[in-house]
């Protein structure tokens, strides 16, 4: 199946309404992070120990991703995303139960991040389909944009805010605010489902044929399958960066000092996201892809370098700057290289594939970091640190190679061949 064409009716209001709902996900879900992150630091005074919490929020949805892709190829995908965004509140509220009564211990926070992240794995395959069904291929771009946006916000927002509340506050308000975000996108993805033709259930296909179809749509360039093992790559040490850098900082400076640096940081993927949802980008995917990639590098890199708010922040800016470009390029290249009709399938496995880099970061990074410390007798902000130059330069050379590698150049040379025939 084509991608839809230039003439194919566009549902950007839908989107817009859908895409709101989901920023305010992502600032309340950037508040429980930041806030459990902070407290559970706090508490054990170990990277290892908000790598564990990280680590079972995020592996639920790694291993459910891909019969979560089934079903948004089955049944109707904006009734996933309003399950799996309103049964995830559950998870959040038993962590807020728990704090309420005598203080939540390190094993209840990860039993709720573990419930929450179960229900919240239908979300993402459905979210992404839904765009590719709302939209024409000329929107892609500047959808691609808009997410990267919304998922600024998680950094951008969240931490600032954050901080400022814990100066005030506790966790506690921070989980409340969380709970009643999830009420606001479920509405807005209902209002989206009723103005589209509900999805009847498909039940003629065997639900592993099913999956045997989106992995041959997945498989069926090379180039695509590449793309699938650099975006593990980068995932790996984005876990590494997201793991290590709050660690990196708390080592020596306070939580609001924290939300600070993250919110400057974080204006760098902001500045990016805006620009992308304007004008998006045209032309050169491949070549952006991978000098997106190398800048992200080296200035991850120059983000452990030393113990100095203000080179942590340019870095840190720079850094996130990079990453929309990365991901709009990814996103789109992918995108257009894979079915329609395949396109749930292909998400939930992709997600589970190229998010396979977190978990081994999630497991490994803040053990790595605490031993680096213990080996050299260093604080576990410079353990941190070093972990995080480490990884930047890994990315860099990643980024080197993928230039170099015909298949992949191959993709943006095929879809251009289609858009032409449409």
């Amino acid at each position: 199946m084509k991608p839809k064409s230039q003439t194919a009716p566009s549902q950007f209001n839908k989107f817009l309404l859908l895409w709101t709902g989901q920023l305010i996900s992502a600032i309340g879900g950037g508040l429980t992070s930041f806030g459990l992150g902070v407290y559970v630091f706090n508490q054990t005074g170990s990277a290892a120990g908000m790598a564990l919490v990280t680590l079972l929020a995020f592996l639920p949805t790694l291993v459910l991703s891909v019969p979560a892709g089934v079903l948004a190829d089955r049944y109707d995908r904006r009734l996933l995303m309003m399950l799996g965004d309103g049964l995830s509140a559950i998870g959040i509220g038993y962590i807020l139960i728990c704090m309420l009564r005598d203080g939540a211990a390190l094993w209840q926070i990860c039993v709720g991040v573990f419930i929450s992240s179960v229900f919240s794995s239908l979300l993402e395959p459905a979210y992404r389909a839904t765009v590719t069904d709302l939209l024409t291929q000329e929107e892609y771009s500047k959808a691609g944009g808009m997410v990267s946006l919304a998922g600024s916000a998680r950094y951008l927002i969240s931490p600032l805010l954050a901080g400022l509340l814990l100066a005030v506050s506790d966790i506690k308000l921070l989980l409340v605010l969380d709970i009643c975000t999830f009420f606001f996108t479920v509405l807005t993805t209902a209002l989206v489902r009723r103005g589209l033709a509900a999805k009847a259930a498909q039940t003629g296909e065997g639900f592993l044929e099913s999956l045997r179809g989106g992995w041959r749509a997945v498989t069926r360039k090379r180039g695509v399958i590449i793309l699938i093992l650099v975006s593990s790559v980068l995932t790996c040490f984005m876990g590494a960066f997201q793991i290590l850098a709050e660690p990196l900082l708390l080592d020596f400076t306070s939580s609001t000092v924290l939300g600070v640096v993250e919110t400057v940081c974080a204006c760098g993927m902001l500045a990016s996201s805006l620009l992308l949802g304007v004008r998006g980008i045209k032309k050169g995917y491949v070549k952006t892809l991978c000098l997106s990639l190398f800048l992200a590098g080296i200035t991850m890199a120059v983000f452990g370098l030393k113990e100095n708010i203000y080179l942590i922040a340019a870095a840190g800016f720079c850094f996130f700057a990079t990453l929309p470009f990365a991901n709009n390029c990814l996103d789109y290249l992918v995108r257009t290289n894979i079915p329609g009709e395949a396109q749930g399938r292909a998400w939930g496995l992709i997600g589970f594939l190229s998010q396979i880099g977190y978990v081994v970061a999630y497991g490994a990074a803040g053990l790595l970091a605490d031993g680096i410390a213990a080996g050299l007798q260093l604080g576990v902000g410079r353990g941190a640190a070093a972990v995080i130059i480490g990884s930047g330069v890994l990315l860099a050379a990643v980024a080197a190679i993928l230039y170099r590698v015909r298949t992949v150049r191959e993709l943006e040379r095929d879809d251009a061949y289609l858009h032409q025939k449409t």
